[in-house]
């Protein structure tokens, strides 16, 4: 989706980079092919909920039913429904946990369903609020929806908003301390760096468990 003519040309960039991620992810999740980055495409299989769910060490963090409770060193499941991510109070285990695509995933999603909330939506929605999803087509569906409502809510931004300080009212960050363009920064780097864990996961899952 291109950005539209009233789009501020300071965020047309960042919302750029942001849709190449989205839809690098997106094709990374569940194929059949990928943007290799070269403009060619890499051939990629879907997930399976066995991979989605994978360990590759113990002690991992990942999302789980409520009635089995939490994993080790979590205190507590977030989020609502069934299934909940493993999550704990501050300060946090250290060394972190690490953490399953399920998790990383989840926790992706979640951040841009509130975020979108907290900019064009109710301004009211917690980590308490998010439904947890416990299946792969489930949670690469969501992700695909939250990733949409994020791009909505830039849609209505213009380019005063992107100075306003505590623009965007997410209640987990900096948000309330930061001007708005920050936080679409931030939100891309999110999108970055965690796709490549996923990206990375699932190729090490291919190469140890064939």
């Amino acid at each position: 989706m291109s950005p539209s003519p009233e789009t501020p040309s300071r965020v047309t960039p960042l919302l750029e980079q942001f849709e190449f991620a989205r839809e690098r992810l997106l094709g990374r999740l569940a194929g059949p092919v990928m943007d290799s980055g070269d403009g060619s495409d890499t051939e990629v299989g879907p997930m399976t909920d066995e991979e989605y769910f994978w360990e590759p060490v113990a002690g991992c963090w990942s999302v789980r039913r409520r009635s089995d409770g939490p994993g080790a060193r979590a205190t507590h499941l977030a989020g609502a429904g069934e299934w909940g991510r493993d999550a704990a109070h501050y300060p946090h285990p250290a060394p972190p946990p690490f953490t399953t695509i399920a998790w990383r995933l989840s926790h992706l999603t979640e951040m841009l369903t509130l975020r979108a909330d907290h900019v064009a939506g109710s301004r009211a929605l917690t980590r308490d609020d998010y439904r947890v999803k416990g299946d792969v087509a489930t949670a690469v569906a969501d992700f695909e929806a939250a990733s949409e409502a994020w791009r909505k809510a830039l849609a209505g931004v213009d380019d005063a908003a992107l100075d306003t300080v505590g623009y965007c009212t997410y209640p987990h960050g900096s948000d309330v301390e930061d001007p708005f363009v920050d936080i679409v920064w931030w939100v891309n780097q999110e999108l970055l760096h965690h796709g490549a864990e996923i990206a990375l996961l699932r190729d090490l899952h291919r190469a140890t468990r064939g």
